[in-house]
């Protein structure tokens, strides 16, 4: 409540007697209190309003929750109600099953549960094939050797189906039919109706052979099936089927067209492998060229160094020419280094099969006591690691160890048949990864190769762990 003093009236009335000075000081104090006092009631004012303001927010919140809870409770008492009344349904019918069942005799009861055991045992084999097949376990009907090979079966099968619906192999039809009286109007009409038939059953297998991959080959199988069982009932009362000739036919297009595709492919990453193998070839012969013109260049070097000392010792007197033998014979031993060097790089330009097999490992990328072990005939093997570590894994290589030999590819094959069961990916070769310890490797390089060689066993990992200490950091 406002104070009678600071009223308008009575600093009015003393702003009157402003002559004198007291009555105009007071009236100047009176007012600035008078300001002060209304700023702190408005700002309590304000502070109230922003708490209803808070309150009424929290009031609404409170008010939708409840009416979800309410929404919430109306919905779950409707699924009890049809619950019940679900359990209701199957309880009448569970008792009206039970007294057939009591009513069926003893003997069929007993023949109905052997005939389902029977089908039961069916459909865990087909789910069993099927699942092997979802995982790329598919077993190849013809095996043939390439895809050209295919190609001409594909082409044989169906020339064989052309000349069935020339023949009228394709479909079983009724031969007396009439249409109004007239057999040639029955005759025709029945042709039309085979066509129509053929044409339908092979759109369907085209349209679903097309789609073929390594885990729906089956149910492709099953969709042909179907179709033809429909297209028979559906011409049953005409008289008309394809035969089953025709649909074996169509059966052995699928599965020739599946082997076809996957034999493509095949050849297409084998085709790939011997193009890196080329690329790796060319680089090792361009480095061995190149060290090669280096050598030779150091021998030139060496010889004219040594035939100008030679030329200059004749000119001297016993003391420098003693000197200059000293000197000779240094870039004599020199020399015979570089052609020593020398006769290594050409032995291996001659000798194609001589090489490095290396181990190495990516705990990153691959995790522990996973090897990848192959083979290259670069002079200089580390810069194939680094290719390696180059962009396809996040981490670099470590190698544990690198071994030459001059018969590189008959060690790294012996390795690789050795851990043939131990391989990551069993299905492309191409891919050298192996889940073993190092210590079996070590084991079985030294039955396969007769010099010692010096296995790594920590792998620095630098990368990877250095990154692992980031994310502790980071964490």
């Amino acid at each position: 409540m406002k104070k009678w003093y600071l009223s308008t009236w009575f600093i009015a009335l003393l702003c009157c007697f402003a002559t004198a000075v007291v009555p105009l000081i007071a009236a100047v104090i009176l007012l600035l209190i008078r300001y002060s006092a209304e700023k702190k009631e408005y700002a309590e004012q304000a502070r109230q309003d922003q708490e209803y303001q808070l309150l009424r927010q929290q009031h609404d919140s409170l008010e939708s929750q409840y009416q979800h809870l309410q929404s919430q409770q109306d919905n779950l008492q409707q699924s009890r109600d049809t619950m019940e009344h679900q359990y209701k349904l199957m309880k009448n019918e569970h008792h009206m099953m039970r007294v057939a069942y009591e009513q069926i005799d003893p003997v069929e009861r007993q023949r109905l549960i052997q005939e389902y055991e029977h089908h039961k045992q069916q459909l865990i084999e087909l789910n069993d094939e099927l699942l092997m097949q979802e995982f790329g376990l598919y077993e190849p009907l013809y095996d043939l050797a390439t895809s050209e090979a295919y190609k001409y079966r594909l082409e044989e099968t169906r020339d064989q189906q052309k000349e069935m619906v020339r023949n009228k192999q394709a479909a079983a039809f009724r031969e007396a039919w009439t249409v109004n009286g007239s057999e040639k109007e029955g005759k025709k009409m029945m042709n039309d109706l085979i066509k129509l038939f053929i044409r339908s059953f092979n759109n369907e297998c085209d349209a679903s052979i097309i789609k073929v991959k390594f885990n729906n080959i089956n149910s492709i199988e099953n969709r042909i099936q179907k179709s033809y069982d429909v297209l028979n009932k559906l011409g049953a009362m005409n008289g008309i089927s394809i035969t089953p000739t025709y649909l074996n036919s169509k059966l052995e297009e699928l599965h020739l067209n599946y082997e076809y595709e996957k034999k493509k492919q095949e050849e297409k990453e084998e085709q790939a492998r011997i193009r890196e193998q080329m690329r790796e070839e060319a680089k090792a012969l361009k480095e061995i060229e190149a060290q090669k013109q280096k050598f030779e260049k150091e021998e030139n070097h060496f010889n004219q160094a040594i035939e100008a000392l030679r030329s200059k010792m004749q000119l001297e007197n016993a003391i420098e020419q003693e000197k200059i033998q000293r000197k000779l014979q240094e870039l004599e031993a020199q020399l015979a280094q570089v052609q020593h060097a020398k006769e290594d790089v050409i032995n291996r330009e001659r000798n194609t099969r001589a090489g490095y097999v290396y181990i190495i490992s990516n705990i990153g990328s691959f995790g522990e006591e996973v090897y990848k072990i192959g083979m290259t005939r670069r002079l200089e093997p580390l810069d194939r690691i680094i290719e390696l570590g180059d962009a396809s894994v996040p981490f670099r290589f470590d190698v544990h160890a690198m071994i030459f030999s001059n018969d590189a590819p008959a060690l790294e094959n012996a390795l690789h048949r050795r851990f043939t069961n131990h391989r990551l990916n069993k299905v492309n070769l191409r891919k050298e990864f192996f889940h073993v310890t190092l210590a079996e490797i070590e084991e079985e390089v030294r039955k396969n190769h007769n010099e010692v060689v010096q296995f790594t066993k920590l792998a620095e990992a630098s990368e990877y762990r250095q990154s692992i200490q980031e994310e502790d950091i980071a964490v």
